[in-house]
C-alpha cells in the first residue's frame, strides 16, 4: 500500500489516501485511492495523445474557389 496526501471533499481537509490491494495487478501504481479518514474513494486517471499529429495542427484538403 502506498500513502499520498490529497484534499478530501468529505473530510474538508488534506488527508492521507492509500491504494488498497489491487486485483488488476497495478501494485503501488493503482489509480484507485481511498481516504484513510472517511473511506471516500477517488480514481486518478491519465491519458496520452496519439503521436500521429501535433495537437492543434490539422491538415485540410485544398479548397477550390469558384471564379
Amino acid at each position: 500500500m502506498s500513502d499520498r496526501e490529497f484534499y478530501c471533499d468529505t473530510c474538508e481537509g488534506v488527508q492521507p489516501f492509500e491504494a488498497p490491494p489491487c486485483a488488476d495487478g497495478h501494485g503501488a501504481d493503482c489509480p484507485e485511492l481511498a481516504c484513510t479518514g472517511c473511506g471516500t474513494a477517488v480514481m486518478i486517471g491519465t491519458f496520452t495523445f496519439p503521436a500521429t499529429q501535433p495537437a492543434g495542427r490539422r491538415h485540410r484538403a485544398p479548397r477550390h474557389r469558384a471564379a
